[in-house]
């Protein structure tokens, strides 16, 4: 029998990189906006209720254009993100509790039920884990200036990607040091850029990695939109993708 597990999907970022008055996660792609991708699959899988977490002027176009219109009953809360994502993080885990939270950009349309299962059965196991795949190309290290300074080993480094999956008190511990020390890490200039980081830094628990998808990207630039939309159009016969 699964564990109790929620869902928090992020869709509070303006996208600026985007270069489109309309947040990323409302563009449309084919006839749907990016959104409703992520949702649905959460919707149809095993995951018990879901947090939407968006910017507050666009929580009554979300309860009314997604929740409401495609019937996304699990969708329990609708709540306001903060400034930056961990803002929106910690908002998102205030309004749920469960055995197990999966967190996951709004932006990443191409999550499916295997990935959703992968990450489930790691979590189990491990109490923390994040979905990711091996990078294809060489990475460099680079100092301010931009000049070379190392070269990782590539079977050693990944690319990170979302849901990322936790036990509920391991995360929430996590934030809540994250926020009480918020204001001598920015003193400090640190950034914590995902939730894997966050557990990695306030907690003793270890992130494992789980494979994802190469298909699973953030749409984040006018040609990752355009990617998408190839990847829907690839996937039109025979596809478990959301319709």
């Amino acid at each position: 029998m699964r564990k109790d597990c929620a869902a928090i999907v992020l869709a509070a970022g303006r996208g600026k990189r985007m270069q489109s008055q309309v947040p990323k996660q409302y563009l449309m792609l084919e006839d749907k906006p990016v959104i409703y991708y992520a949702l649905k699959v959460f919707q149809d899988s095993f995951i018990n209720r879901i947090i939407l977490v968006t910017a507050l002027e666009d929580i009554d176009y979300c309860r009314k254009d997604i929740v409401e219109k495609y019937g996304f009953d699990k969708v329990m809360d609708i709540v306001a993100g903060g400034k930056e994502r961990y803002h929106s993080v910690y908002e998102g885990l205030k309004a749920v509790r469960a055995d197990y939270v999966f967190i996951h950009d709004g932006a990443r349309p191409f999550v499916t039920k295997e990935i959703l299962e992968r990450a489930y059965d790691c979590a189990v196991q491990y109490d923390a884990c994040v979905v990711g795949m091996p990078v294809k190309d060489t990475v460099k290290i680079a100092d301010a200036d931009c000049f070379a300074v190392s070269t990782p080993s590539r079977d050693r480094v990944w690319m990170i990607q979302t849901p990322q999956v936790f036990a509920y008190d391991v995360v929430f511990r996590a934030y809540t040091v994250l926020m009480e020390k918020e204001q001598e890490l920015l003193r400090k200039s640190v950034k914590i850029t995902d939730d894997a980081m966050a557990v990695e830094a306030f907690t003793e628990r270890r992130v494992k990695l789980v494979e994802g998808s190469y298909e699973n990207i953030k749409i984040t630039t006018p040609e990752d939109l355009q990617i998408a939309r190839a990847f829907r159009a690839g996937h039109k016969n025979g596809s478990d993708r959301p319709e």
